[in-house]
């Protein structure tokens, strides 16, 4: 059974309901996510959990697990599943972490493959990482002597203000892949925004980079969810950022944060299906020229972290398939998997031209 609103009014009930659930039962670190653009809703019949879901070629893809009590994670997948099934397609959890993997983990038909890890501290304990550090110290100093300060800014403001607007363009375009959407939305800003915290670092009076991070209410903890900058911002910018948003959590007495997902990361897929393994191999010893997965795990393991998660994509089939991952990927792309691709080829390919014609000698 799923509610659906026929009408404006009905909508932002269901809004305030999902924000509502995600404020009372959020685990998994993305349960906030569900609240950003272009992300529907599910209800369970008593209206006691949400699903935040896409649909991609037969799949409903959920952003992380059903956002409910544990003790209800049974029936609140039993529903959906029923509700996917009678729109004919699979179901897919994305990004789904170890309370929702132990649920399924005796199921036949269930498949269950390892999408990458996800770093963990305990921000109580980020002083002495920090101290720890030369490294992070020295980045730290860099951006403070060149002017670099953090202030906080109610995310209200910062939603309506163009600098924000101008430093996410900027970032976005010095990518090569084109602007991913669903569990990594960039326009954070664009959706549900009152229990976010939004740090922007100024150098001077202009907005050179900004953090968005969202709560985690059942864990205690908060889930840095954006680090946006511009491309000439100082360098050390992100980590002054990052610095600020821990130590405003340990006063805070949070005993979690996440940087989410880093796809690929390590040998965490050793235990996927051979086809799958072999798959995530080639894609993270020839996809960085597209995308940074290396240098995005090495950016969160210089700041030491206590644990890496192991992050899930869970199916609704005996053996997760190339259908599924291909979902998957339209989800996080927005358009076909393929033609992202080969977006991402054609701009990689200019960069090279542009490189090379930079390092021809001018006759």
């Amino acid at each position: 059974m799923v509610y659906i609103a026929s009408d404006v009014a009905g909508g932002l009930r269901d809004s305030s309901l999902a924000r509502d659930l995600v404020l009372r039962y959020g685990w998994n670190s993305t349960s906030y996510q569900i609240l950003n653009p272009g992300i529907e809703h599910w209800f369970s019949a008593d209206r006691d959990a949400v699903v935040g879901y896409t649909l991609r070629y037969g799949f409903l893809l959920t952003a992380g697990a059903p956002v409910c009590a544990e003790d209800s994670l049974a029936r609140v997948t039993e529903q959906f599943e029923e509700f996917a099934h009678g729109l004919r397609c699979r179901v897919c959890y994305v990004c789904a972490e170890d309370r929702l993997r132990a649920h399924f983990a005796g199921s036949g038909d269930h498949s269950i493959v390892a999408a990458g890890e996800q770093p963990v501290w305990d921000p109580r304990d980020w002083s002495s990482v920090v101290q720890g550090r030369r490294s992070l110290r020295h980045q730290l100093r860099r951006a403070m002597n060149k002017g670099v300060r953090v202030e906080e800014v109610q995310p209200g403001e910062a939603a309506r203000d163009p600098e924000f607007g101008a430093v996410l363009h900027d970032w976005l375009a010095s990518r090569r892949l084109p602007p991913l959407h669903f569990l990594v939305e960039p326009e954070v800003l664009n959706g549900v925004v009152e229990d976010r915290v939004v740090l922007a670092a100024r150098q001077g009076d202009r907005v050179v980079a900004y953090l968005v991070a969202s709560p985690v209410p059942a864990r205690n903890g908060w889930f840095i969810e954006e680090v946006a900058r511009l491309p000439q911002a100082p360098n050390g910018t992100a980590e002054l950022l990052i610095d600020t948003a821990m130590r405003r959590f340990a006063d805070e007495g949070r005993s979690y944060v996440t940087m989410g997902l880093v796809a690929l990361a390590r040998d965490c897929f050793l235990d996927n299906p051979r086809w799958l393994r072999t798959m995530m191999r080639l894609a993270r010893a020839h996809a960085n020229r597209f995308y940074n997965f290396r240098g995005l795990e090495r950016f969160r393991a210089k700041m030491q972290p206590a644990r890496w998660d192991k992050v899930w994509f869970i199916s609704n089939e005996r053996r997760f398939s190339l259908r599924a991952l291909y979902a998957v990927g339209g989800a996080f792309s927005g358009i076909s998997p393929m033609r992202a691709v080969a977006i991402a080829v054609m701009k990689g390919a200019a960069q090279e031209v542009r490189n090379l014609t930079q390092r021809t000698p001018q006759a």
